[in-house]
This record gives C-alpha cells, sequence and structure tokens, in this order.
C-alpha cells in the first residue's frame, strides 16, 4: 500500500504523459516503499513482510478473539 500510495503521490505530482515517465514513477515509488522496509526490519531486527495473505491472517486473528 505504501508503494501505491507514495507512486500516486509523486504521479500528482510530475502529471507524466507516456508510459515510460508513468514506469520510472511507479519504479520510484516502489523504490522508497523498499527502503522504507528494510529501514523497518532493520530498526525492529523482525521482519514486516509476510508470505501469509491477508485474508488468511485476518480468518487467524478471527478464529483467536472468538477463543
Amino acid at each position: 500500500m505504501l508503494a501505491e500510495a507514495t507512486t500516486t503521490a509523486i504521479s500528482k505530482e510530475k502529471k507524466p504523459k507516456t508510459f515510460d515517465e508513468n514506469k520510472t514513477i511507479a519504479n520510484e515509488g516502489g523504490t522508497i516503499a523498499g527502503n522504507t522496509r528494510k529501514q523497518i526490519e532493520e530498526k525492529t531486527g523482525k521482519k514486516i513482510v509476510s508470505k501469509i495473505s491477508a485474508k488468511k491472517l485476518l480468518s487467524e486473528k478471527s478464529k483467536q478473539l472468538k477463543k
């Protein structure tokens, strides 16, 4: 979500007109989000990205709350 929000913000400022300009902005947004993730993991010592899908994660949390 951070990559999407960042890319949208950059795109609104730069107003790209071509596919290549949009592609460059998308790469910038992804790079910023990736760097942010790495910094968070470095500070906390924990991974913040999981292979578990959001749907499965929410389902498991819901089951725990019902107990």
